[in-house]
């Protein structure tokens, strides 16, 4: 097994910028404005991590990027609680990210009530694959992808939903994503190295 990180940030003060991360634009309108926030019942107590400039332009993901970091083969999951948001209650894990305009997207969307896997190329955002299912709002959920080589598994709250393979990028750095006005707690942010 390979190296192992895990953020539950609980290290970073309320109301700062989680460390050891950058703040990461896709699409159109602003800039994300990613802030730890101290609240009641998180996964681990007592901080989450949320994406708080709610511009609501539909084309418009916010991203948190791991700095300096890069995996070929890996095991990503993070919890999500989708709390609200007009156009999107979205929340999504990132990987083999090059950068802002080129990675993979595992997402789950309670105000659509799917789960995809997009490819995000020159900004343009091409879906590999999907399942529709209940997202629900105001409930944590687990996002979990598996991905060696070409292939990736991806997982919604612990059950297989896609099998996919894809072979545009080959490694890169993890994060979070989400979309538009999505107001969105993210905990538990855990990646596993496979070698």
């Amino acid at each position: 097994m390979g190296e192992r990180k895990e953020y539950y940030f609980d290290d970073d003060k309320d109301g700062e910028f989680p460390q050891g991360f950058q703040s990461a634009l896709t699409g159109k309108g602003e800039p994300g404005r990613w802030v730890v926030k101290k609240i009641e019942h998180a996964p681990t107590a007592d901080n989450v991590v949320v994406q708080t400039k709610l511009d609501d332009t539909d084309y418009r993901f916010p991203l948190l990027v791991l700095d300096g970091s890069s995996y070929k083969d890996a095991m990503v999951f993070v919890r999500f609680r989708a709390i609200s948001g007009k156009t999107g209650q979205a929340g999504g894990l990132v990987f083999r990210y090059k950068d802002s305009k080129n990675y993979y997207v595992l997402r789950a969307d309670a105000k659509e009530n799917n789960v995809r896997l997009y490819k995000m190329v020159d900004g343009n955002r091409r879906q590999i694959g999907g399942k529709d299912l209940k997202v629900k709002s105001n409930e944590w959920h687990l996002l979990k992808v598996v991905y060696k080589g070409d292939k990736m598994q991806c997982f919604f709250d612990n059950a297989k939903v896609i099998e996919a393979a894809d072979n545009t990028f080959d490694c890169g750095s993890v994060g979070l994503w989400t979309k538009s006005d999505s107001y969105t707690f993210f905990d538990d942010f855990v990646v596993q190295e496979s070698r």
